[in-house]
């Protein structure tokens, strides 16, 4: 793989392109294996028969008292990725949450499952901000969209792959065995990521001079390219308007997706009129096989015209649409239509919304910035899972709950159009217009 030639017509050599095959891949590997804690027990959940008694409203919570954990690590791991080793910050927490996904199966009672959900998301929450900032060290502003989505596209990647693994593995044993054993994993891709990743490209191996001499000076033009306002210290991060507006974005956006990914197993059982774990896991892998090409085709979008604010707001749009239909009409194979529709729908803003805050600020300010919008952002988590269960047992319908987090989806896509508009501190490109890149930056690689 080579950049493509330059946009400008000035002659140039190709510039290998490794760190496509490189570090995107490992990554990508290393957060399936973290991703898989909050989609196993999804498909866990309604096959728990009883154990621990636990209502749906319990359910809820133990699927979303994961976030509560969650939001501690946030920002003392990006600070730890940008100064000291997203490397080393993502290998120490990378052995603790397999530790703790492991031991996880082994509670006797709820409170001590609510712990160890909480302690699992309390070691998982660096994970996110310091990859982000690992990407950040080896992709220019111009493939961050695409560099971004490659990596999340682990997220549906890993509900396509592991709801079926789950649903199968509970058939053949109980729901406590798998979670000790898909605990061990990740102990054991700690070895690869060890060998494997370099903090920046100079310290990597694998690369060519070539390679390293490109993204150097790729990156150091992104970063005198960002405006003064973009700020230099995690004090003016916190402070500026758009970033606050993205915590709220965030927030409303990943309270409707975790609230619509924790409960899609248990709608897809319903449809399935009870079907076996193993039935449920393989349908469960269908809408997000849709979300992941739309969420890559979404991002490629975003890269090639810039146009974030669009790229994260009419996804929302149609995600709203499609969870409220879903709730009116009936028969098996429309709503399966719907859930795939809105399992695309949320998934697809990941690239270009985390595209956004590199564009904002500059390196040394974008770690916190990143580290605070994930953890409040994630707070959603929490809020959407228990909101679903809490309005099924006391309406006996999951309809309000799922019209509830359409509600959450429209504030988002309100925030967008309102708080992120050109002018706002966001560059935002027109459709089909990018700026010719200067003689000292190297083209981008290919989509």
């Amino acid at each position: 793989m080579t950049d493509a030639p330059r946009a400008d017509g000035a002659a140039s050599h190709p510039i290998p392109a490794r760190r496509w095959a490189c570090v995107i891949p490992v990554a990508a590997i290393m957060y399936m294996l973290a991703y898989l804690d909050r989609n196993n027990i999804s498909v866990i959940l309604p096959y728990m028969h009883g154990d621990l008694d636990l209502s749906n409203a319990d359910k809820g919570l133990a699927g979303g008292i994961f976030f509560v954990g969650y939001v501690f690590l946030q920002i003392p791991a990006a600070v730890l990725a940008q100064r000291w080793s997203a490397r080393k910050t993502v290998l120490i927490l990378m052995v603790a949450w397999g530790l703790s996904a492991a031991l996880s199966g082994l509670v006797r009672t709820r409170g001590q499952f609510y712990l160890a959900r909480f302690v699992l998301g309390f070691f998982e929450g660096g994970v996110w901000p310091a990859v982000l900032i690992l990407l950040a060290s080896w992709f220019p502003l111009r493939e961050r969209a695409r560099a971004n989505a490659l990596w999340m596209a682990c997220l549906p990647l890993s509900s396509v792959l592991m709801a079926p693994l789950s649903g199968w593995m509970l058939d053949h044993a109980s729901w406590r065995w798998v979670l000790v054993l898909q605990g061990l994993p990740p102990l054991l891709w700690a070895v690869v990521w060890w060998f494997t990743v370099a903090d920046r490209p100079a310290q990597a191996r694998w690369i060519s001079r070539a390679e390293a001499g490109h993204l150097e000076r790729a990156l150091a033009a992104d970063e005198a390219a960002k405006p003064p306002a973009g700020g230099g210290s995690y004090l003016d991060a916190v402070r500026q308007r758009p970033v606050l507006v993205l915590i709220g974005v965030y927030f409303f956006w990943i309270t409707g997706f975790y609230g619509f990914s924790l409960w899609l197993p248990s709608v897809i059982k319903e449809l399935t009129h009870n079907g076996s774990p193993t039935e449920v896991g393989l349908l469960t892998a269908i809408p997000f096989t849709v979300a992941l090409v739309v969420m890559i085709g979404n991002a490629a979008w975003s890269d090639r015209t810039g146009r974030r604010r669009q790229a994260v707001a009419v996804p929302l749009v149609v995600g709203i649409a499609a969870l409220l239909l879903g709730q009116a009409v009936h028969g098996a194979l429309p709503r399966m239509l719907l859930l795939c529709l809105t399992a695309a729908a949320v998934y697809a803003p990941y690239g270009p919304f985390w595209a956004i805050p590199g564009q904002l600020l500059r390196f040394e300010a974008v770690a916190v910035a990143m580290g605070l919008i994930n953890a409040l952002g994630n707070l959603g988590g929490f809020a959407g899972p228990y909101l679903v269960g809490w309005l099924t047992d006391a309406t006996g319908s999951s309809l309000t709950g799922f019209a509830v987090l359409a509600g959450f989806l429209a504030v988002a896509v309100v925030l967008v159009a309102l708080g992120l508009r050109p002018g706002s501190g966001l560059p935002d490109q027109p459709s089909g217009r990018r700026p010719a890149p200067s003689a000292n930056v190297p083209p981008n690689a290919p989509s």
